[in-house]
């Protein structure tokens, strides 16, 4: 049984980790186990995220929870698997006991088709939502609402094809504010299915600007960016802030995604 299986009343906390680039998993297992006390209901593992190599997430999936006890979401990509390996790794990931995913295109990136990488594609996420089901696995997708280009009423449209194909749950992006974390439920208030709202704790005004520059799907409020220039203590501003978003996050959704960025795991005990 999934723990963000849909007709659960429970307010769900996850804890959102990036494998590492190598095969030692064993410093980062070790961060993970000193925050597995805190209050939350297990972990969320990107697999690959911006198309740059990491240990397999299905792996650290399957490790972190014979280290902390807490299960794991794995992310699965049409980037990276043709059809027959994405099938194996749904077979692979029910046989170690993963019952969630989250069904993802994947990003793209220039700079790894320059040494060689594709994006393979065999199946659109659609599909792979739909596959996963099929392969008895309660099945997420992503909300990815673009505010750099006015783009929620499409996205919109696409979660709508996500929950026809069979969409259990969904996570959005980092929001920074109580109004677009209303607008976003409000906005998918007609799919009944749970929504988690993504939380990106902010360490500085250049993490900030970055954020908001550079990342698609990312927009940092000026007042906050200017509020972390003014800051004597930045990333206190931050951390509390993320806890303010989690307070608004129990307005209006049914759970939280924690990203705590660059393994920061620290600040999630003022956090939560």
């Amino acid at each position: 049984m999934s723990f963000l299986i849909s007709d659960s009343d429970k307010f769900v906390t996850t804890i959102e980790v990036v494998p590492p680039a190598g095969n030692d998993p064993r410093v980062l297992l070790d961060k993970l186990a000193g925050i597995a006390r805190l209050d939350f209901d297990g972990f969320s593992v990107a697999t690959n995220p911006v198309a740059k190599p990491r240990m397999s997430a299905m792996v650290f999936c399957h490790l972190l929870r014979q280290k902390t006890g807490k299960p794991a979401i794995l992310h699965l990509t049409v980037r990276d698997h043709n059809a027959l390996g994405l099938q194996a790794e749904l077979w692979g990931a029910k046989a170690l006991g993963i019952d969630t995913l989250i069904a993802i295109t994947g990003d793209p990136s220039a700079a790894r088709q320059q040494e060689g990488g594709t994006a393979v594609k065999d199946l659109n996420v659609f599909e792979l939502i739909t596959l996963g089901n099929d392969a008895g696995l309660t099945t997420g997708a992503v909300l990815d609402f673009r505010p750099e280009r006015n783009g929620l009423k499409n996205e919109i449209r696409r979660l709508e094809k996500k929950v026809t194909a069979g969409c259990r749950f969904i996570v959005t992006q980092p929001v920074y504010d109580e109004t677009t974390a209303q607008t976003l439920a409000d906005s998918c208030a007609h799919l009944a299915v749970p929504k988690i709202m993504g939380i990106l704790p902010l360490l500085s005004f250049k993490h900030a600007c970055f954020l908001h520059d550079k990342v698609d799907g990312i927009a940092v409020p000026e007042t906050l960016r200017r509020e972390m220039e003014t800051s004597d203590d930045p990333l206190h501003t931050g951390t509390v802030q993320a806890k303010n978003m989690l307070e608004t996050a129990k307005k209006y959704f049914s759970g939280v995604c924690i990203m705590p960025p660059f393994e920061r795991f620290e600040i999630l005990t003022d956090i939560l």
